[in-house]
């Protein structure tokens, strides 16, 4: 049975999760002082500043799981943030992480995983979690915490000359990825199109993972990398080997954002 075929549980996405952040602790863990300081896609970022947003936001997840009060009130103060400039608010999510040295980060971010892991343990699958914007069931608010590492540790092995080794956990993200099509297009303010997309994926372990109905004219067919990479606004969509067949599917893969936000644009080609 393939990940993606597997019963899906707070457990088992809390596994993977803990298993991607390992293997974006192995990149960065041997990284000298200048590699934390390599510049990476995301304007403005080092590698150290990729680390610290997700350590910041590992935090958080933690505080929104054993405190939702708590938490309410440290959204209130940083949604108040979002009138200050890049600049401003990347200072006062991140700058207490910069100002520490490199061991230091490394054991704030490890600690950080180790409060979601620790808070994780609470959850029941049919629980709920309050968020930034609207509450998320437990599996798709662990899933979201994975889909950010794994995103963003693209931005660093990519920041660093690292190619990393695909695995099946990537099953959690294309689901994601597929789930959030409509999302795309409301975050947008647009309508979402008449008509559905098939997904045809090779997942890293060699099964395949579809989507979706197979008479569909549009659909999409490649990696299941490349389509992660894609929704997660890491490559563009003729940057990578997908096949995209039909314009509701040429349309999706160019305007795909499986997380959440304001509505962004990829790399371009």
């Amino acid at each position: 049975m393939s990940t993606a075929d597997a019963p899906v549980t707070r457990v088992s996405v809390t596994e993977d999760l803990l298993a991607e952040q390992a293997a974006l602790d192995a990149i960065v863990a041997p990284l000298a002082p200048d590699g934390w300081h390599s510049p990476t896609a995301s304007p403005r970022w080092t590698v150290t500043d990729q680390i610290a947003h997700l350590a910041y936001f590992d935090r958080t997840a933690a505080l929104a799981i054993i405190d939702p009060d708590g938490f309410r009130s440290h959204a209130t103060e940083m949604m108040s943030g979002f009138s200050l400039e890049p600049e401003e608010l990347d200072e006062r999510t991140l700058g207490p992480f910069r100002s520490l040295d490199r061991d230091g980060r490394m054991a704030e971010w490890r600690a950080a995983r180790t409060d979601l892991a620790a808070a994780a343990e609470r959850l029941g699958d049919r629980d709920r979690v309050i968020w930034y914007g609207p509450s998320m069931g437990a599996k798709s608010f662990l899933t979201a915490r994975l889909m950010e590492c794994w995103a963003h540790g693209q931005d660093v092995a990519d920041a660093v000359g690292v190619t990393r080794p695909a695995t099946d956990r990537l099953a959690h993200i294309v689901r994601l990825g597929v789930n959030t099509r409509g999302w795309t297009y409301m975050n947008r303010g647009e309508d979402v199109p008449d008509g559905e997309v098939a997904v045809t994926l090779q997942a890293p372990s060699g099964a395949e993972w579809n989507f979706g109905e197979p008479e569909c004219a549009d659909r999409v067919s490649g990696s299941a990398e490349d389509f992660c990479l894609v929704v997660t606004q890491r490559r563009h969509v003729d940057a990578t080997k997908l096949v995209i067949d039909g314009p509701l599917a040429r349309d999706w893969m160019e305007k795909a954002q499986a997380f959440a936000g304001p509505a962004t644009d990829g790399p371009t080609v």
